[in-house]
């Protein structure tokens, strides 16, 4: 649920060079007092998703106050293209989501910068239903596939199999779109697929409520063992004009994230307890899913050289498969 169309935000980039910023320029300082003012950073949940896990335990524990400053309360969204389009024009400072959606609005002129990771591409997987012939990639060959074709995860899902696999889903199987992942577990319940690409925690709720299902293939870790490294996927950015009003803001978000997601692994049903069904799914699901290590929760700082590079090279990998027009700059980077 948490996605956006690539190509959507692509087809506004000029849009955002040409106007973005000069609207900022204007309307921006007049609204929005300085954080060393004491006004509260804003941020925004994408209800129903993990994502609010997240945003609920930061607000449970007051992690933002433990370092140093103020979160509002985050406006809701249920609305993908809605939650992303207002991060565009800065009706909120801090937003949770992909990194390859964020580089995409960078690259588009979009005034953000990338401060952390904080979950790979573990919780990408495709399943299928156990003795359906369905084993490995190759047995896709002919079959239908259930997937939300306009998400970039299917497209990064789908170049990660062609590069390191050799098979083209579209080519040497049937795709079955669907709206969104949900649908494709669904559809794959149904029998009208053999195999159905989704990602967590639908993964864990799908064979939590249908014991036929397993895991045939996960998208982050076919990435490791061709690479070596981690394919990330969600992760936080945060506007320009928020981190020039206070130089130390950044750093105060990042160890926040970073002291959430300590938080969670170490007590993971506590943490799920927080946010009961909020996330939209049972807060047993959500401890199956963290516990298995499909919801991989793993923090990044953008400001480690080190880290950067996993961004870069995996931009590299997007842009070689024409799932980003280039790789971003440096400039892309928080590194406070």
């Amino acid at each position: 649920m948490e996605e956006v169309d690539m190509k959507s935000v692509l087809n506004r980039r000029r849009l955002l060079q040409v106007g973005g910023a000069a609207a900022m320029s204007v309307s921006f300082p007049s609204i929005v007092p300085s954080v060393a003012q004491g006004s509260a950073v804003r941020w925004a949940a994408l209800a129903p998703g993990f994502t609010v896990l997240v945003t609920e335990y930061i607000r449970h524990h007051e992690l933002d106050r433990a370092n140093g400053f103020t979160l509002g309360a985050p406006t809701e969204y249920s609305s993908v293209p809605t939650y992303y389009s207002d991060f565009d024009v800065g009706n909120y400072d801090v937003c949770i989501g992909s990194w390859d959606t964020f580089a995409v609005r960078y690259l588009g002129g979009v005034p953000c910068k990338y401060l952390c990771t904080i979950t790979t591409a573990q919780m990408i997987n495709f399943m299928t239903v156990e003795g359906n012939g369905v084993n490995g990639v190759a047995d896709l060959a002919g079959k239908v596939v259930a997937a939300p074709q306009s998400t970039g995860t299917y497209r990064m899902a789908r170049a990660v199999m062609k590069e390191f696999d050799g098979f083209d889903l579209e080519g040497q199987g049937t795709v079955q779109n669907v709206v969104n992942p949900a649908g494709s577990v669904s559809v794959l319940r149904a029998g009208s697929a053999q195999a159905g690409l989704t990602w967590e925690p639908n993964v864990t709720n799908g064979m939590s409520d249908d014991p036929r299902l397993k895991v045939l293939y996960n998208v982050g870790e076919r990435y490791t063992q061709a690479t070596g490294e981690t394919l990330p996927y969600f992760g936080v950015a945060v506007r320009n004009e928020l981190l020039e009003r206070d130089p130390e803001i950044g750093a105060r978000i990042s160890k926040t994230f970073a002291d959430c997601l300590s938080g969670i692994l170490g007590d993971i049903e506590a943490s799920v307890q927080i946010v009961g069904e909020r996330t939209g799914f049972p807060p047993a699901v959500l401890q199956e899913a963290i516990s298995s290590g499909r919801l991989s929760f793993e923090y990044a700082s953008m400001s480690e050289e080190s880290e950067r590079q996993v961004v870069l090279n995996a931009a590299e990998f997007c842009a070689r498969n024409e799932l980003l027009p280039s790789v971003p700059d440096e400039g892309f980077f928080y590194t406070g």
